[in-house]
C-alpha cells in the first residue's frame, strides 16, 4: 500500500484524511518535545476507524463508482500477489501480440492450482498508458481464452478478476475484431468444461466485462459497479453533458445490491472497512475465503451439469413481456 504521505483520497474521504493530517502532527510534536502523547494519538486513530465505518455505510452509487476506481485501489496483479503462490504469467494470443491490459497464468490458490485472469490497469502514469488503462484490445480477449481453453486442457479451474471501464474502443481494435473476439468468449466460456468463477473488483463496464465474465458464479466486491455503460457516458447521451453523472449513476441501478436483486450476480463480497485500498492483506484474504468454498462446492458438479446449470442461469436473465 501507499506510504500515508503518497495516498490519495476522494472528496468525500476528506474527513479522513484531516484526521490523519492531525495523527501526524501529533506525531511530529511528540518526537520534538519529547512528550508523550501516545493516548490523544490512540484516540485519533479510534476516531479514524468510527469516520471510516461512518462514511461507507452509506454510499451513494456515484460514491461507489469514485471507490471502485480509487487510485490507490488494489488491481488484479495484487490481488494474485497477495492471494497466490507460484504465480507464472502466460502470454501473447499466438495472433497479434502480448496484450499488456489483460494478464493471467497459472497460480496455486491454498496449494490448489488455478489459471487466474484479469485486467490489470497501471499503478503510475507511464504504466497505465503501457496497460491502456485496464482496455483491452481484442488480442487481450483471445489471449484470455487461450489461457481458459489451456486449463480446461489440464483441468484446472479458471478464477477470472474483472476491472475495466471497458474494452478498447479504438479504429485498431474495431479492425481486428473487438466485437467479435468479446462474442467468441461468452460463447466459449459458457461451455467451458472446467469450473469458472468470475469476481468484479473494480469497474464491470460493458462488454469489456462481459469478455471474461461469464462463469458458474459471478460476485461483485462491495464497492465496485457492473452495467452496460459508465455513469458519464450515459449522461452525455441523455443529458448531452456529464454533470448528471451522479444522477445517472442511481438511475443505472450499477452497485452489487442492484445487481443481486436483479439476479445478475450470485453474492457480494464485502471489503474492509473504508474500501480495499485501505488494506491489501485483508482485502485479498477476504476474497480468498470466499473463494475457496465455492470452488470446493463447484468441483462436485459434475462437467456436463455445470454447463447446463451456466447456460440455464445466464439464458434466463433480464426482464421482458411476450
Amino acid at each position: 500500500m501507499p506510504e500515508l504521505k503518497n495516498r490519495q483520497f476522494l472528496d468525500f474521504e476528506k474527513p479522513i484524511k484531516d484526521l490523519y493530517d492531525q495523527i501526524e502532527v501529533q506525531k511530529a510534536s511528540a518526537e520534538k518535545s519529547k512528550v508523550d502523547l501516545s493516548d490523544s494519538i490512540a484516540k485519533l486513530e479510534e476516531k479514524v476507524t468510527e469516520v471510516k465505518r461512518e462514511l461507507t455505510s452509506h454510499l451513494t452509487p456515484w460514491q461507489k463508482v469514485q471507490l471502485s476506481r480509487h487510485p490507490d485501489r488494489p488491481y488484479t496483479l495484487k490481488y494474485i500477489e497477495k492471494m497466490c503462490t507460484n504465480f507464472i504469467e502466460l502470454h501473447g494470443d499466438r495472433n497479434v501480440k502480448d496484450d499488456k491490459a489483460m494478464v493471467g497464468g497459472f497460480a496455486q490458490l491454498d496449494g490448489e492450482t488455478v489459471m487466474i485472469i484479469g485486467q490489470q490497469k497501471g499503478i503510475n502514469t507511464k504504466m497505465r498508458q503501457l496497460r491502456n488503462f485496464g482496455m483491452a484490445n481484442p488480442e487481450g480477449y483471445r489471449k484470455a481464452l487461450r489461457l481458459m481453453r489451456l486449463a480446461e486442457k489440464f483441468n484446472k479451474p479458471i478464477i477470472t478478476l474483472i476491472d475495466t471501464p471497458g474494452a478498447y474502443p479504438g479504429l485498431e481494435a474495431e479492425e481486428r475484431g473487438q466485437g467479435e473476439a468479446i462474442a467468441r468468449n461468452i460463447y466459449e466460456m459458457i461451455r467451458l468444461k472446467v469450473p469458472v468463477i468470475c469476481v468484479i473488483i473494480g469497474e464491470g463496464a460493458s462488454g469489456g466485462a462481459l469478455g471474461i465474465g461469464v462463469g458458474d458464479k459471478v460476485f461483485m466486491l462491495e464497492n465496485t459497479w457492473y452495467t452496460v455503460i459508465s455513469p458519464e457516458s450515459c449522461s452525455s447521451i441523455l443529458w448531452r453533458t456529464w454533470d448528471k453523472k451522479e444522477t445517472a449513476a442511481e438511475q443505472l441501478r450499477l452497485t452489487g445490491e442492484n445487481m443481486l436483486h436483479f439476479g445478475l450476480v450470485d453474492g457480494v463480497i464485502p471489503e474492509p472497512l473504508g474500501g480495499s485500498h485501505w488494506n491489501y492483506d485483508e482485502a485479498a484474504q477476504i476474497l480468498k475465503n470466499y473463494l475457496l468454498p465455492v470452488l470446493a462446492e463447484l468441483k462436485k458438479i459434475p462437467a456436463e451439469e455445470r454447463i447446463q446449470q451456466r447456460i440455464e442461469k445466464f439464458g434466463k436473465m433480464g426482464f421482458w413481456e411476450e
